[in-house]
């Protein structure tokens, strides 16, 4: 028994030494290199770049008061649609002291003023009557009396505006109604009911009560680098994307290419402006993140072929067309002339016919998957 138990341990340790030497042997041997193989054919290509941006109105308004004080009443919420001349808000007019001063003493000289009119005038009526002054100073007096009334109407008219912010004479016109100067939709609203504004001049750009914009007219605008914007040209046709909302894509057309780079993260960029033409029905927010798809060039029914079949060799580029077949297979290099590629395939403009068939890239195969 023992002795067969040794034949059996000694046939084991032998077959595990053929297997060895087997396996070492195989993979001692040199491997076959595969290669992908592929066809000259006839095929479009073009030259595409995704310029990054965002969608916003052509022309987006700032409403800013005429007077400073508070914000008292609040009638309209973003969102909403105004017309021109539609009331957004009342401000309520905190007065300037001594503005107020002045105006106030301005109504009193025109009263003062206006009672002596008065005053001249009746002795100077009674005079004319009994014939002893001429028609000439009667007219005058009449005149100086006219001109108190009007000084009058006004300084009051005066202390009105700068009290109220509107007077009597023209309520229709107050400065104290803030309203829309375009039709659109309301963006933005950034004060509150209490809050203080301030008019715009010359020394500040003012409070902006409400920003109003079209949003039937609305552009894209984002950068395109300096290795680009050469190729870009007014009138080009874009794809906008709006991941947004679902992939939503409509087409635009490029109005704008600014003729000053800025720098952008240590690279050279170019504005950009296209008209975003909308499907009727189509409701666009301001400020969507968008990309813009658009051709650089593009090459009609051209031969091309795969570009990692493409051996690049300082300006030289080169293919290695495959001669025989089986065991017999040869690769010739030659060289061709490229064109335009877009990332995949390239055009060969000369070196090539679509009954040649070229040497791509090594097949790289697992050991394991043998």
């Amino acid at each position: 028994m023992k002795k067969y138990s040794k034949l059996i341990i000694a046939a084991i340790i032998a077959l595990i030494f053929i297997g060895t030497f087997v396996f070492l042997w195989q993979k001692s041997q040199p491997k076959e290199i595969v290669y992908n193989e592929f066809t000259p054919k006839l095929d479009s290509i073009q030259k595409t770049t995704i310029i990054t941006g965002k969608i916003e109105p052509r022309n987006e308004v700032n409403v800013k008061p005429q007077i400073s004080g508070i914000i008292s009443d609040l009638y309209k919420e973003p969102g909403d649609y105004v017309n021109a001349g539609d009331v957004i808000a009342k401000v309520k007019v905190i007065p300037d002291m001594s503005q107020l001063s002045s105006a106030e003493m301005r109504v009193r000289l025109a009263d003062i003023n206006l009672k002596q009119a008065e005053t001249d005038f009746q002795r100077e009526e009674n005079l004319y009557n009994q014939k002893l002054v001429s028609a000439d100073e009667y007219d005058k007096s009449k005149l100086a009396l006219n001109q108190a009334k009007q000084e009058k109407v006004a300084a009051v008219d005066a202390l009105q505006v700068v009290r109220d912010g509107v007077s009597q004479s023209n309520a229709k016109a107050s400065s104290t109604l803030i309203r829309s100067t375009i039709s659109g939709i309301i963006l933005d609203i950034p004060v509150k009911v209490g809050n203080s504004v301030i008019l715009s001049n010359t020394f500040n750009d003012g409070t902006t009560i409400a920003t109003v914009a079209n949003m039937n007219d609305l552009i894209f605008r984002g950068n395109i680098d300096e290795t680009e914007v050469g190729q870009l040209v007014g009138g080009m046709n874009m794809k906008i994307t709006i991941g947004a909302l679902q992939d939503l894509k409509f087409d635009a057309n490029l109005e704008y290419i600014s003729p000053k780079a800025v720098e952008s993260n240590g690279a050279n960029q170019f504005e950009i402006k296209a008209a975003v033409k909308l499907a009727e029905g189509g409701k666009i927010r301001s400020g969507y993140s968008a990309n813009a798809e658009i051709v650089l060039a593009r090459a009609d029914k051209v031969l091309s072929v795969p570009e990692s079949a493409i051996e690049f060799s300082g300006d030289s580029t080169f293919v290695y067309i495959i001669k025989g077949e089986g065991k017999n297979k040869t690769y010739e290099r030659t060289q061709v002339t490229t064109g335009l590629s877009d990332g995949v395939n390239i055009e060969i403009k000369k070196g090539l016919t679509t009954k040649d068939k070229v040497r791509g890239p090594e097949i790289v195969t697992d050991d394991n998957d043998k």
